[in-house]
């Protein structure tokens, strides 16, 4: 058997394989409310044949949204739409997991489509931002957030652990936290972007108080026997990396001590002066790194699509996961892809049947009827 289709136990999970499908919004929800669309779309990719399908980034609360069509999970009433969500993930075969954050100052902003940039506070879908630090993050995201007070800090430290409840409550067995790109928990670990002067700010100890804080709180809640994970940016890719890498895998380091089973290892993006070493596999030799000396289980993504390369980055040990996002857009039955490019005898068993019979038969045959 490849490595990339043996099944990985996480706490009391067992995923079918190493393909995990990460957060990729879809912009379509009503209110943070889901709606048809997420259901399709996630049941579509979980019968795929992915091993892990984690729903898009969810908001903690109305202003922890990316983007007005972002999902929520801060009413009791986004319960029901998630369900149906986790339960058609789960019978397609695959774990249901879902990712919660808070955008902090990258909130408030436009569809990528419609223009990604910040929306006016004083329009109807606009609304204030808030930061470790009154800094905006530049470009169109130009919008200067409020400084948080030490009860922000507690309110969305709270929304969190509401929000990892609400999950569980929906069906989720599986919970990610949003740590990286940019946004509100990343931007405290920063020190562009976290200027404070308190407890929360300043050196290591202080940028990464958040972090810790928010990750023990959900942990308190959240039961041991499902897989507690964080997404989070090690790297910045500013100049600063090797510094920058040492904090993160000390900070990693806390992250197990304090319940984390899983690390989904990723960039920061708090910078707009990084200079990303975009290529095939880049950030796998950063994760063995973090999972190596941190002793903490890891995975990632990033041009981590070919086949072969997914393969041995999971054959070699250097994660225990691959995360493969847009390829799954492309078509939501990659995993065959996979199977066929690695030659796995029975690639039927990564689909359902009445798709698996069918095109594993006349792959590359060129018989049979239409098809």
């Amino acid at each position: 058997m490849t490595a990339i289709f043996s099944p990985y136990t996480l706490k009391g999970v067992t995923l079918r394989n190493r393909i995990a499908v990460p957060p990729m919004c879809q912009y379509s929800a009503v209110n943070g409310y889901t709606t048809d669309w997420h259901e399709a779309h996630y049941a579509a990719i979980a019968r795929g044949g992915a091993g892990l399908v984690i729903v898009e980034a969810t908001g903690v609360s109305p202003e922890g949204r990316i983007t007005p069509a972002c999902t929520g999970l801060w009413e009791d009433g986004q319960i029901q739409g998630m369900a149906r969500v986790a339960k058609a993930i789960k019978a397609s075969g695959a774990v249901p997991g879902i990712q919660i954050g808070h955008a902090g100052r990258k909130a408030s902003a436009n569809r990528p489509w419609e223009g990604d940039d910040h929306i006016p506070s004083d329009q109807p879908n606009g609304w204030d931002t808030i930061a470790p630090s009154a800094i905006a993050f530049g470009g169109g995201l130009s919008k200067v957030p409020q400084a948080m007070t030490l009860d922000d800090i507690q309110r969305v430290k709270a929304d969190f652990v509401a929000a990892a409840q609400r999950a569980l409550t929906a069906g989720f067995e599986w919970l990610e936290l949003h740590f990286a790109h940019g946004y509100l928990a990343q931007n405290f670990f920063s020190r562009v972007a976290n200027q404070r002067t308190d407890a929360y700010g300043g050196d290591f100890v202080g940028r990464s108080r958040f972090l810790l804080e928010t990750l023990q709180a959900v942990r308190e809640v959240w039961p041991e026997h499902l897989p507690l994970t964080a997404r989070f940016g090690v790297i910045e890719f500013d100049g600063h990396d090797e510094e920058t890498l040492a904090e993160s895998i000390e900070l990693a380091r806390q992250f197990k001590h304090a319940g984390l089973d899983m690390l989904n290892v990723s960039m920061g993006f708090s910078t707009q002066n990084a200079n990303v070493p975009w290529g095939p596999g880049f950030m796998v030799p950063i994760a063995a790194k973090v999972g190596r000396e941190a002793e903490l289980a890891v995975a990632t993504g990033w041009c981590l699509d070919n086949p072969l390369m997914a393969e041995k980055a999971v054959a070699d040990k250097q994660i225990e996961l691959v995360m493969i996002g847009r390829a799954h857009l492309v078509n939501p039955h990659y995993p065959m892809q996979i199977a066929q490019a690695l030659g796995v005898e029975k690639p039927a068993s990564v689909l359902p049947e009445q798709y698996a019979y069918w095109l594993s038969r006349y792959h590359g045959s060129g018989t049979g009827s239409s098809l």
